[in-house]
C-alpha cells in the first residue's frame, strides 16, 4: 500500500467541540452588535459631557473664566463634536461586498474580492472598532482640554495677578 493510499480514521465531532465551535461563531457574529452598543453609549456620553461641563463652568467660574480659557473650551467642544461624528459614522450602515454562498475561506480575500461571511463579520467589527477608538480618543482629549480650562481659569471677582512694577 502506498503512502498516498493510506486511509485516515474519522469520527463525528464531540459535543464539547461542537459547543466550542458554536460559541466561536456566535462571538464573531456578535462583535458588530457589541460595537454598536458601545457607540450608542459613547454618543450619550459625548452629548452629556459638554452640557454638564458648560453648566458647571458657568456656575463655578462665571463669565470671566470663560473668556480667560476660551481656546481650551473651544478645543474641548471641537474634540467632543469629532467624537460624536466618529460614533455616528460607526453606527451608520456600510455597504460590504460579500459572497453570500461562501461561509469562510482558508486564506484572506484579495483587495476587491468579495468577502466570505465570516470575513464580513470580522471586517465590520474592525471597521467599527477603529472608528470607536478615534471617537474615544477625541472624547478623552476633549475632557483633558476641559480640565485644563477649569484649572487654569481665573476665578470670578479675582483680578488676574499683575507683575509688580519696580
Amino acid at each position: 500500500m502506498d503512502d498516498d493510499d493510506e486511509i485516515l480514521d474519522s469520527a463525528p465531532i464531540s459535543k464539547s467541540d461542537e459547543e466550542l465551535e458554536k460559541g466561536f461563531v456566535a462571538a464573531i457574529v456578535e462583535q458588530p452588535k457589541l460595537m454598536d452598543e458601545l457607540a450608542k453609549q459613547l454618543v450619550a456620553l459625548s452629548l452629556a459631557i459638554p452640557g454638564i461641563y458648560a453648566t458647571a463652568l458657568k456656575l463655578l467660574a462665571g463669565d470671566d473664566a470663560v473668556a480667560s480659557s476660551l481656546p481650551c473650551i473651544i478645543g474641548a467642544f471641537v474634540f467632543w463634536a469629532l467624537s460624536l461624528v466618529f460614533a455616528f459614522v460607526s453606527l451608520t450602515p456600510r455597504k460590504w461586498h460579500v459572497e453570500r454562498t461562501m461561509l469562510r475561506r482558508n486564506s484572506t480575500s484579495k483587495n476587491g474580492a468579495p468577502l466570505s461571511i465570516e470575513e464580513f463579520f470580522i471586517a465590520s467589527a474592525r471597521y467599527k472598532r477603529a472608528l470607536l477608538i478615534a471617537a474615544t480618543a477625541c472624547c478623552f482629549v476633549g475632557i483633558c482640554l476641559a480640565c485644563v480650562a477649569v484649572f487654569t481659569a481665573t476665578p470670578p471677582n479675582h483680578p488676574v495677578p499683575q507683575p509688580v512694577k519696580p
